[in-house]
Order: C-alpha cells, then structure tokens, then sequence
C-alpha cells in the first residue's frame, strides 16, 4: 500500500487517474558529438514551448554531446510514440531555423534518430518523481551532462 503523499503526486481526469512518466533517450543522427551550448538554449527553450502548447509535462531535460534525455509524462490517452514524434520534428525544425549549420553538418534529414523508451504506471517499479533515472542522467560522463528539473 502506497503512502498518502504519493496520492497527492496523481493526476486526474474526468474518467481516469494516472502517474506516468516516460525516459526517452533520443542520439543525434550518425551520433555526431554536436549539442554545445548553444544547441542545448534552443533545446531547453522548445521543450518549455512544447510543454506549453501540449498536455505534455516536461519533468527534466539531459544533454550529453551525442543524445537528449527527456524525461516527461501525459495522459494515457498520449501514445508515448506520439510524445517521441512531436518533440523530434519540433525540436529539429527550430535548431535548423536558428543554427543553419546543424543542417550542414547532418546533410539535412533528420537531427534526432533511434528512441528507447522507458515508462511506468506506478506500482512497485515506480520511479517516484525520476530521481532514479535523473540519477543515472548525471552518472553518464561521455560529454558534458546537464540535467535540468523542468
């Protein structure tokens, strides 16, 4: 039996009550070491517009040099596929809008590839507020990793 402070965490909706959250690990197409600093200020700023414009809630956001960690949840009604499909095409269409040479660089397409997805309903493998995958985030050093709580 779970806590009453974790009642509190639940969302709910006229038929429903849930706790999701999903850890996508997107890399950057040929896995090209190319999210610097200024990659990472146009990811943190469309993942906050993302957020705003969708019922999807951005937890946490990691930036390695090679991929993103996302860390977010929706409704059960928001196919976590769906989640993946609208933050690769927004997220490429404003860092080829604003840093041209992105799309040099990866002879145009795509700028996010692959996806792993990681989600859970709650229960036993509850991963709380995502402590446990912010955790292991910070603990991958093949780059500069930052984490940030959205």
């Amino acid at each position: 039996m779970e806590e009453r402070k974790n009642a509190s965490s639940l969302k709910r909706g006229w038929h429903c009550v849930w706790e999701i959250h999903y850890h996508v690990v997107m890399a950057v197409k040929y896995r090209k070491a190319l999210i610097e600093e200024r990659i990472r200020r146009v990811l943190k700023e469309t993942t906050e517009g993302i957020e705003e414009r969708y019922v999807i809630e951005m937890e946490g956001l990691g930036c390695d040099n090679d991929h993103v960690h996302l860390l977010c949840g929706a409704h059960p009604k928001m196919a976590p596929g769906r989640i993946v499909q609208i933050y690769k095409s927004i997220t490429a269409r404003e860092v080829f809008g604003r840093e041209s040479w992105v799309k040099k660089e990866l002879w145009g397409g795509d700028l996010l590839v692959g996806r792993l997805l990681r989600g859970n309903g709650g229960g036993k493998r509850r991963l709380g507020d995502g402590g446990t995958i912010r955790g292991r985030t910070r603990k991958t050093e093949r780059g500069t990793t930052a984490v940030d709580t959205m």
